[in-house]
């Protein structure tokens, strides 16, 4: 296709065929569902500007400007952070200071460090990584509250400091403080009837079940079946109360200034990390019977 359609073309509409199976062979070696997967992973990292497959496919006509954009080719955005920028710092370590990344590499489990927080922090608090098998959680505890659910790019930012940075002694705050965060974790990871999920996550999560069940969202007719299909995922996770705090939070901010199905479907799937929908969290839960274990804790001191 891009042979043809290009930059100063003759032609004012180009024509694709694409031969697919027996619907009997396709059975067997699943070639189209195959090539839809590949097509679909790669519109939702960098859009499209025509239809590959189906005429029902959503384009959007900013590929050749989202391919080139410094947020795509760095990580960085004058408006928006991405998990890229802080990949590229892994990269940078890796290649600049090998002996550090390798350090980093080899870290032993529970690792543990404290330093002065900066100013705005809250001090003493303790961010801890706690991860079960492949379920990954981020909690920050304080003296005077509870521990509080992080998502990936507020953890960053609050490890984030410079290699010079002074280190000091890790002090009787911890342990009270790693406490917290290990029960958040259970009850965030408990399965039905253990524990009950934090009344802010219910409230949040029960509103957008009530957004997704309504006859118009749930039964609209312009939804593709992967679409439908995505909308049952997204409701199954809500069900099961496995999405975090943070992302329930954006969606709850961003249905509230739209209505059409589409624009809700778009928001989802901008808004839900890719990772749950490989298995749903609970699901993971249920059948993972590995260990909780505390990766990294960081202390904020005085």
């Amino acid at each position: 296709m891009g042979r043809v359609n290009r930059v100063d073309t003759a032609h004012d509409r180009i024509h694709t065929y694409h031969f697919f199976p027996t619907e009997q062979a396709n059975d067997l070696i699943k070639l189209r569902e195959a090539a839809e997967a590949k097509i679909h992973s790669f519109i939702e990292m960098l859009g499209a500007d025509a239809q590959l497959l189906t005429e029902g496919e959503e384009i959007s006509h900013d590929l050749f400007n989202q391919l080139f954009a410094k947020s795509t080719l760095t990580g960085e955005d004058e408006h928006q952070e991405s998990e890229l920028e802080y990949l590229n710092l892994i990269r940078k370590i890796r290649d600049e200071r090998p002996q550090i990344f390798e350090q980093i590499k080899r870290l032993a489990k529970k690792a543990r460090s404290a330093r002065i927080a900066r100013a705005g922090d809250t001090a003493p608090a303790l961010l801890t990584y706690v991860r079960k098998g492949r379920l990954e959680k981020f909690f920050i505890a304080e003296p005077d509250g509870g521990a509080c659910e992080l998502d990936f790019l507020a953890t960053a930012r609050m490890l984030a400091c410079d290699p010079e940075s002074p280190r000091v002694e890790v002090g009787g705050d911890f342990y009270p403080l790693l406490a917290r965060n290990k029960a958040a974790f259970d009850a965030a990871t408990a399965e039905d009837g253990d524990a009950q999920p934090a009344r802010a996550t219910r409230d949040a999560g029960a509103k957008l079940l009530q957004r997704l069940r309504a006859k118009e969202v749930r039964n609209f007719p312009g939804y593709t079946e992967d679409d439908e299909e995505f909308v049952r995922q997204v409701t199954r996770l809500l069900e099961d109360g496995a999405l975090p705090r943070p992302t329930l939070k954006k969606l709850t901010e961003a249905f509230k200034t739209e209505a059409h199905p589409y624009k809700l479907l778009g928001i989802m799937r901008r808004d839900i990390p890719i990772q749950f929908f490989q298995a749903t969290r609970a699901e993971r839960v249920r059948l993972n019977f590995n260990p909780r274990e505390v990766i990294l804790s960081d202390l904020l001191a005085f």
